[in-house]
């Protein structure tokens, strides 16, 4: 069945020239039929071409015109073979092939054109049908390109539509992941001093970290599952708070401004926001530093977000974070770069442009 639905506007062409052309023999008796054997063996080979028109749709063309060419002039009575003909020039045009569908017609009517020159028995085709079937292919090969554009921009659509689900996916596992990742990894900075420290009262700050870390991420995961609305993501008004739950677990992070601040475009905003979050969360994760300092740059035609650790250096761990942020810059127009400090620790630096 799957091969019928497949082949369906094949066979029904197939069955509408072979029923055609037998009824045009049988009905035709003035004159006995001439060379009726060639003329049934070009619209079987005519019509079995048919089938190839999807791997070879311009081929099959040429081919059905080659059959007419073949069978008009040779044979009699006249059968549809054209109809096999005009079917593949729509294909053809319909596949993309439209310049060479084209060039099949302006080819199929001067052999017309030669046929009725040299014909030693006069015209076989008027003016009026002459005109009548250029007219007829050209509308066809029209049509069969008009569903070609159609089905072009059926593809395009969807294409674009599937890239924008994956942006989109894009987006959301890195605002998972850097809403989760840095809190947990605040959280388990905290579990772990809190286990180590026999002071309770140090325990009691330890497990005070937890809680609000533990708070904001819920509220941040709420917030970004809830559709990732414009109004609930986080900028650099939260920075200051950023600093707050990291300095909880021990560093000291200051936080400095070069020029004048100023509100920013919102996706510019987020951006910074959540370098310096994963920036942060990688010190505390893996830099065993001391201090941070996050400087914030406004400029007149960029943001620049700056983060140096006084902590062991080396290179960057492997995972997500910093092509996270690589991939938010990127965006933006901007980039990220991420390099160990000649006398020790790290620095991050992304430059986001805000027009």
């Amino acid at each position: 069945m799957s091969w019928l639905r497949r082949y369906a506007a094949e066979l029904a062409v197939t069955v509408t020239v072979l029923v055609g052309t037998l009824f045009a023999v049988l009905s035709d008796r003035a004159d006995p039929p001439h060379h009726a054997v060639l003329g049934w063996v070009l619209t079987v080979l005519c019509c079995a071409a048919l089938f190839f028109r999807r791997r070879y749709p311009l081929s099959v063309a040429g081919f059905a015109l080659a059959c007419c060419a073949l069978y008009y002039p040779l044979t009699d009575p006249d059968g549809l073979v054209l109809l096999a003909f005009a079917y593949t020039l729509y294909a053809a045009a319909a596949a993309g092939r439209i310049r060479g569908a084209a060039l099949l017609v302006v080819a199929a009517m001067a052999g017309v054109v030669v046929g009725e020159v040299s014909s030693r028995t006069g015209r076989h085709v008027d003016n009026f049908a002459f005109f009548l079937m250029t007219g007829w292919f050209v509308a066809l090969v029209a049509g069969g390109a008009v569903a070609h554009y159609r089905a072009e921009a059926e593809r395009t659509k969807e294409a674009e539509a599937r890239a924008r689900a994956t942006d989109e996916r894009l987006r959301i596992a890195r605002e998972l992941h850097d809403v989760l990742g840095h809190h947990l990894a605040l959280i388990n900075v905290q579990a772990g001093a809190a286990l180590h420290r026999r002071d309770p009262a140090q325990s009691e700050e330890a497990l005070g970290a937890i809680k609000d870390a533990s708070k904001t991420a819920l509220r941040e995961l709420r917030a970004t599952l809830g559709m990732l609305r414009q109004g609930d993501r986080p900028g650099l008004d939260r920075v200051a708070e950023l600093a707050e739950s990291v300095g909880a677990s021990g560093l000291t992070v200051r936080t400095e401004i070069d020029g004048v601040a100023r509100d920013l475009p919102p996706d510019v905003e987020h951006a910074a926001f959540r370098v310096v979050q994963e920036a942060l969360t990688n010190v505390a994760k893996h830099a065993a530093a001391k201090s941070v300092v996050v400087r914030l740059g406004y400029g007149a035609d960029e943001l620049s977000v700056q983060i140096d650790d006084d902590g062991r250096g080396g290179a960057a761990p492997p995972g997500n974070g910093i092509r996270g942020m690589a991939e938010r810059a990127r965006a933006l127009g901007g980039e990220v770069t991420a390099a160990p400090l000649e006398n020790g620790g790290f620095r991050v630096r992304a430059r986001l442009p805000v027009r």
